[in-house]
C-alpha cells in the first residue's frame, strides 16, 4: 500500500454529497459487523480513517441514518441514501469515511478488520490485523505507527 496522491475526492453514488481529504489516512479497515453488513449490503463496509481537520463537504448536506446512536453518528446523502461516512464520539480527531466513496480507491486496501465474530465465513479481506470485536482507541494508536510504515511514510 501506498499514500494516495492529496487531496483526495469522494462523492455519494448520485454526487449530491461530495467531499474532499486533504491528510493521509491514519488508518484502514474492514468491519464485519452485522450493522455494517445491513448498512453497505455486503459482508463488511471497508473504510479509511483521517484527521477530521483534514475533512471537508464540497458540496450538499448529509443526514444522519443507521442506528442514530449518541456514541457513533453515521453519515448518508439525503438523495442516493449512499453511507458515506461516521464520527465516532469515542475518536473525535477521526472522521471513518467509506473507501468506496473515494473518486480514486487504488491506493486502498484494509490494514485492520474488526468484529471478525461476526464475520460471514467466506469473508476475507487481506488485513493484517484483526478484531473480534471493535479494537479500543489504545488498540487504534498502538497500530498507527505499524500503518504509517506499511504506507512507506516512517523507517
Amino acid at each position: 500500500m501506498k499514500d494516495p496522491a492529496l487531496p483526495l475526492q469522494g462523492s455519494c453514488r448520485c454526487g449530491a454529497v461530495q467531499f474532499r481529504v486533504t491528510a493521509p489516512p491514519i488508518a484502514t479497515m474492514a468491519c464485519h459487523c452485522t450493522g455494517c453488513q445491513k448498512m453497505s449490503a455486503s459482508a463488511y463496509s471497508l473504510s479509511a480513517a483521517f484527521p477530521v481537520e483534514s475533512f471537508e463537504l464540497l458540496s450538499g448536506e448529509p443526514v444522519l441514518g443507521g442506528l442514530k446512536g449518541e456514541e457513533i453518528h453515521h453519515y448518508f446523502c439525503p438523495s442516493c441514501m449512499s453511507w458515506m461516512y461516521t464520527r465516532p464520539d469515542a475518536l473525535p480527531y477521526m472522521v471513518n469515511i467509506r473507501a468506496t466513496m473515494f473518486d480514486q480507491t487504488g491506493w486502498y486496501a484494509p490494514f485492520i478488520e474488526t468484529f471478525t465474530r461476526e464475520k460471514l465465513s467466506f469473508a476475507e479481506t487481506g488485513a493484517p490485523h484483526s478484531f473480534d470485536e471493535f479494537p479500543t482507541v489504545e488498540d487504534i494508536e498502538r497500530l498507527t505507527p505499524a500503518f504509517e510504515k506499511e504506507m512507506g511514510r516512517s523507517a
